[in-house]
């Protein structure tokens, strides 16, 4: 596969028409341009943004949409989320081309994303069917006690560029699986694969106005939405000062909420480590995805009696990773997302350099034979965690290696964090590993894993800064996307 032979292919949905509302697609008040990070000669398309007034309209359709939908038959439902997900699979390619192109990341894994978010609507599609209650005596005679579980109502969702897809569609499946409907603001970096992805929900036969989709600006449209008596619940991911006001502003309306924000991940390298398992987890972990993942391991804490080994392998394979355009053959890292994502990244360098840390490796801009924003990955090594290039979630493919002496020094290091999302070990000693599983304050534990990789059917969430509200995926998702009732009966 070639960047050539697939840049061009269109998008799906005309984009100065895709806003989804009620069930038609609509113009909005302006446009923005999409731009393909490999190659910004490229414009994918000239994307709506929402009107006020199309919030309140979409407000209004899914107010009115909801309740049809929650009583909808369970098979009724079932069907149009497994022909969400089928459709999904089916066009992983074509769709993880769409999304490589628009967000940088390489094809395979934009390809993967794909498939993995068509998995998350067959999961879904499963759990509608297996929506139990509890039956109990009462402590009263002759009363017997129902606990049910109904849809909270209108769910706003707001979802990040890094993984425009599957994030998205993790909050989607399950809104409406559970009878909710959804009002979707992706980020703007990333409209066409939101929009293609709405296209298929439309195509399935879904409810006008159980699914909207609004384009548009966190301050526009996302700041009308989390300010909305009408909405019952919002789903956010992205930044800890976005997360925040997404708390204060929901507060007061007594609408729930739902954040998963922030991180600055370790993965602490024992003494014991097999090497080239640590190598390819760090590497992975730091790396993949140009190192804008919330699970990257962007913290290396490396035991003394391992650490030169540690880095230098590492840095020899660093030296075979391929940098290109996100649909090129063979490449390991595409782009980053924009131009001020990446002169963030370069700042940080400076920054890390000026704090005094050892540059391994990379540290550079490149020169590529498209015009996009390119970067090598970067190891710094002689760091301290107390530098803000350790506290601060930098959200590239950079990576800081910190020496310690033992494993009780590891787990402190690894805990001196204001985040808690993904902290992983590598290690031979099963003493070390329960250790680590016991006291590391982290909401996804990995063992001579990379911290980078999830599963669909078990919770995902953080602890401290990184999280806020009930658990993501799996069956935890009913936790957020309905609400408890117990009813009491006197038989007579």
């Amino acid at each position: 596969m070639s960047a050539q032979a697939l840049s061009t292919q269109a998008p799906i949905q005309d984009p100065q028409k895709s806003i989804y509302i009620n069930g038609e697609w609509q113009a909005g008040s302006d446009t923005i341009a999409n731009i393909n990070p490999s190659d910004v000669s490229e414009t994918i398309g000239n994307y709506s943004q929402a009107s006020d007034q199309q919030v309140k309209d979409a407000i209004a359709a899914a107010r009115l949409a909801q309740p049809k939908w929650e009583k909808t038959s369970m098979e009724k439902k079932q069907s149009i989320l497994q022909a969400i997900g089928d459709e999904m699979i089916a066009r992983c390619d074509e769709l993880g081309t769409l999304l490589s192109r628009e967000e940088g990341k390489p094809f395979a894994e934009g390809r993967g994303e794909i498939y993995r978010a068509g998995q998350f609507f067959h999961y879904f599609a499963a759990e509608v069917l297996r929506q139990m209650g509890d039956i109990a005596d009462s402590v009263r005679p002759m009363i017997k006690i129902e606990v049910t579980r109904e849809a909270v109502g209108v769910v706003a969702i707001i979802s990040p560029w890094n993984f425009p897809t599957a994030t998205a569609v993790w909050k989607i499946a399950p809104a409406l699986a559970f009878g909710n409907s959804v009002i979707w603001k992706p980020a703007n970096l990333t409209p066409a694969s939101a929009v293609a992805i709405a296209e298929i929900i439309h195509r399935q036969g879904i409810p006008e106005g159980t699914f909207n989709l609004l384009l548009g600006g966190g301050s526009s449209v996302g700041d009308a939405l989390i300010n909305s008596k009408d909405i019952d619940a919002v789903s956010f991911t992205g930044s800890v000062p976005t997360g925040r006001k997404v708390a204060a502003a929901t507060a007061p309306n007594f609408v729930r909420c739902q954040l998963e924000m922030g991180s600055k991940n370790a993965l602490v390298i024992a003494d014991d480590a097999d090497l080239q398992v640590a190598i390819d987890a760090a590497v992975t972990g730091a790396f993949g995805g140009s190192g804008q993942k919330c699970t990257a391991s962007s913290r290396l804490i490396v035991m003394d009696g391992i650490h030169d080994a540690f880095v230098e392998g590492v840095v020899a394979k660093m030296k075979t990773l391929k940098v290109g355009h996100a649909l090129d053959d063979g490449i390991f890292m595409g782009p980053v997302v924009d131009d001020k994502q990446l002169a963030s990244n370069m700042d940080w360098i400076e920054k890390a350099k000026q704090a005094g840390a050892n540059l391994a490796f990379g540290g550079e801009r490149l020169d590529m034979p498209h015009d996009g924003y390119y970067m090598s990955p970067t190891l710094f090594t002689e760091t301290d965690n107390s530098w803000d290039i350790n506290q601060e979630e930098v959200f590239a493919p950079l990576a800081c290696v910190m020496r310690v002496n033992n494993l009780e020094e590891a787990i402190a290091m690894t805990n001196d964090t204001r985040f808690g999302l993904t902290g992983g070990i590598i290690t031979q000693s099963l003493r070390s590993s329960a250790m680590f599983k016991e006291q590391v304050q982290a909401g996804c534990v990995m063992v001579n894993l990379s911290t980078a990789g999830t599963d669909y059917h078990v919770p995902f969430g953080g602890r401290k800064e990184s999280s806020f509200g009930p658990r993501e995926q799996g069956q935890y998702a009913k936790e957020f996307y309905t609400v408890v009732k117990t009813t009491y009966q006197k038989a007579y």
